[in-house]
């Protein structure tokens, strides 16, 4: 039996061929976008979260420049801005699913 289990193993000692219909179905793979970021970007930038933004980006100009407090930090106002980001996104991205 041990003689039948060698010249099984030999016939698989060739290298299986390459199939080629998987990697052009990768490649067309990687040109796909995630609609998310685009929803994203447009709810941090949309009329939504201008508030909100501005009172982060004010802070952090305000941090950045040494005119804030010693140990002023933005936590608050990030964590703010995402939710609303977040709140948009979600509310905007949910259709788009199949």
């Amino acid at each position: 039996m041990v003689v039948e289990k060698l010249e099984i193993t030999d016939e698989f000692e060739e290298d299986p061929p390459e199939p080629e219909e998987e990697e052009e179905e990768e490649e067309d793979e990687e040109d796909l976008e995630d609609p998310m970021d685009k929803i994203r970007e447009d709810c941090q930038n949309g009329h939504h979260c201008a508030q909100v933004k501005s009172r982060f980006v004010e802070c952090e100009d305000r941090v950045n420049s040494g005119n804030g407090e010693p140990e002023e930090h933005c936590t608050e106002e990030l964590l703010d801005f995402l939710h609303c980001a977040d709140h948009c996104l979600q509310a905007k991205l949910w259709p788009t699913m199949k």
